[in-house]
């Protein structure tokens, strides 16, 4: 017969107590993932930028539509967002809080401007739109307090 083991020692040893699970600590956060999605989002979106102000044989203007620009004038658009969430993106991977709420802004600008640009190639522009709904998400957890 076993007999119980006296008290203050451990009854199971080499085995983790249940009080003591959850995340690692050197797990990655939401912000973590929010800066990473922000820079990789606004990549795709200097790239978009870039082929449409090189006048690529990728877009093709078709029917006009109220938000008609020049294909150019939509990669400067594009540029200029990529190039500031991009700083944002590294802001938030270094913990700025001034970071998360330019993030925001900017990803919400960016989906608009994806919105606006889906006549001229609708599959990347709503692939960048889901990206930055993603970062939107990922940035608000900061605020509800789900990041700590």
């Amino acid at each position: 017969m076993t007999s119980a083991p006296p008290p203050g020692s451990d009854p199971y040893p080499g085995m983790t107590p249940v009080a003591s699970y959850g995340p690692p600590p050197t797990a990655p956060s939401p912000a973590g993932f929010a800066g990473s999605m922000l820079i990789l989002a606004s990549l795709f979106q200097v790239m978009q930028g870039i082929s449409a102000v090189a006048e690529d044989t990728l877009y093709v203007a078709g029917v006009e539509y109220v938000y008609a620009l020049d294909v150019a004038t939509w990669g400067w658009i594009h540029i200029a967002l990529g190039v500031v969430a991009l700083a944002a993106g590294i802001g938030v991977l270094t913990g700025r809080t001034w970071a998360f709420v330019v993030g925001i802004i900017l990803a919400s600008l960016a989906s608009l401007a994806n919105f606006a640009f889906l006549p001229y190639y609708p599959i990347w522009s709503s692939i960048i739109i889901a990206f930055d709904v993603l970062v939107i998400w990922a940035l608000s957890t900061r605020f509800t307090g789900r990041d700590r």
